[in-house]
């Protein structure tokens, strides 16, 4: 049997190798390089405005301004993203807009959002508009409607993120209480301009199935939700008693027709195109982990839902595979994607969901003889809630060092972070530049 040690190398080999093939410079370099029709518009336009957020948003940029060199003399913009060691680059302005670990729109991404708003609105006829988008877009792309407060703002999505909400859920109500989202940023544009212009979106998708209007909340697509249904999400996780005043207020306000709702069409010119996603960074992990010889079962990148459901999921099969060599007989490898939410209750500690998933894997198989079983649950875009890990490793050698703690107590007040850490468990590969949901990496042997 292969020491746990050099299991979780390979964990973190197989892992980096999905998180590697959705490095956005990358991805944005090929797609501009081969896109004709996107080279003929770079040409024909008399400026490129770049507008956007994210946590791959400046990666993007670098791969953009790499393969735009001949137009970057009319090449202007600027991109809020969250603050690290960045390459310079020559006419993307990148504003740091928050602090690392931390998931809140801030006043500095409220200015960069203003910045790139003033620069759809002065556009003039010819220019093009790129917005690179990615996850983390929607607190990082903050412009509160009028009457609504910054600070409103950031109670209502901590309400509902310790609620469970969904990303969904949660980018509807954000879409009704912005001035950018929710297609409203290229609906300026193209007033601006009335009409004779073009936009791209290049994105990096973090949403389950890549629904466009809920990337980053959507700034340059039509809308298909409503001010009444950002209502129904809020009484449905009972928040309505909860939230500031301005901002039922505002959303009643518009279900009464006294504000003009999100865009619900846009011209069919706008091209929104999706250059990485969680599909493709599970497709290279399962390409990493067949070359050091697992067989592989891909769960996909459509799981979602309660953490510690998709935990006790994770280890069953993994019970199931040592006792009963079903699906398959060891060694394996199970790969699994998407998003998952987590009702964090009154004082939760601190963790995420990916190390609140390791830690219910954990408590589940804690009775069960954990020898040959590795579990890695990381976010792709190396941070896990509001920690400095993207997620934990959960094994035979996490008990082990944990000594005394109990790992149940920890998961009962949402405080899987110190448990990992006192266990020398948890995973820090620091921020990766990208964000594509979850990646987590189960090895049998």
């Amino acid at each position: 049997m292969t020491p746990v040690n050099q299991t979780r190398k390979k964990a973190e080999v197989i892992w980096s190798k999905g998180v590697k093939a959705v490095d956005p410079r990358t991805l944005v370099a090929q797609f501009v390089r081969s896109d004709a029709s996107l080279q003929s518009v770079l040409s024909e336009s008399t400026r490129i405005l770049v507008v956007g957020a994210g946590k791959a948003s400046a990666s993007m940029a670098l791969g953009l301004e790499q393969e735009i060199k001949p137009f970057l003399s009319k090449t202007v913009g600027i991109l809020n993203v969250p603050e690290a060691n960045y390459p310079n680059l020559e006419k993307i302005k990148l504003n740091l807009a928050r602090p690392a670990g931390m998931n809140q729109p801030t006043a500095k991404a409220v200015e960069g959002s203003k910045s790139m708003l003033q620069l759809a609105q002065n556009a003039e006829e010819g220019d093009l508009l790129i917005a690179l988008i990615s996850g983390g877009g929607s607190a990082l792309m903050p412009l509160p409607s009028s009457g609504v407060s910054l600070e409103d703002k950031q109670k209502v999505t901590s309400l509902l993120s310790a609620s469970s909400a969904s990303i969904n859920e949660l980018n509807c109500v954000r879409k009704h209480l912005s001035q950018i989202k929710g297609g409203r940023l290229a609906h300026v544009f193209l007033e601006a301009i009335q009409g004779k212009g073009k936009i791209v979106t290049l994105i990096l998708s973090d949403v389950i199935e890549d629904k466009l209007d809920v990337i980053a909340s959507g700034p340059t697509v039509n809308d298909p939700t409503t001010f009444k249904d950002a209502l129904n999400i809020l009484e449905k996780h009972l928040l309505l008693d909860k939230v500031p005043t301005s901002i039922l207020k505002h959303l009643q306000m518009g279900v009464a027709g006294n504000i003009l709702d999100t865009p619900k069409a846009l011209p069919a010119g706008i091209r929104n195109i999706v250059l990485g996603n969680n599909a493709l960074a599970l497709d290279a992990a399962a390409d990493q982990a067949s070359q050091l010889g697992y067989q592989v079962i891909n769960l996909g990148s459509c799981m979602e839902g309660d953490t510690t459901g998709l935990a006790l999921i994770h280890a069953s099969i993994a019970r199931s595979v040592l006792k009963y060599d079903q699906p398959c007989q060891p060694p394996i490898c199970v790969l699994s994607g998407g998003e998952t939410t987590v009702n964090l209750g009154e004082n939760p500690g601190k963790g995420g969901r990916n190390q609140e998933m390791a830690l219910a894997f954990l408590c589940a198989l804690k009775d069960h003889n954990l020898e040959g079983i590795t579990f890695l649950a990381a976010g792709t875009d190396g941070e896990d809630g509001p920690t400095d890990a993207a997620g934990a490793f959960a094994d035979a050698s996490t008990l082990k060092q944990s000594g005394n703690m109990i790992a149940s107590d920890f998961l009962a007040r949402h405080d899987a972070y110190h448990y990992f850490k006192n266990a020398g468990s948890l995973y820090q590969p620091g921020p990766t530049g990208t964000n594509v949901m979850d990646l987590r990496v189960l090895i049998v042997e």
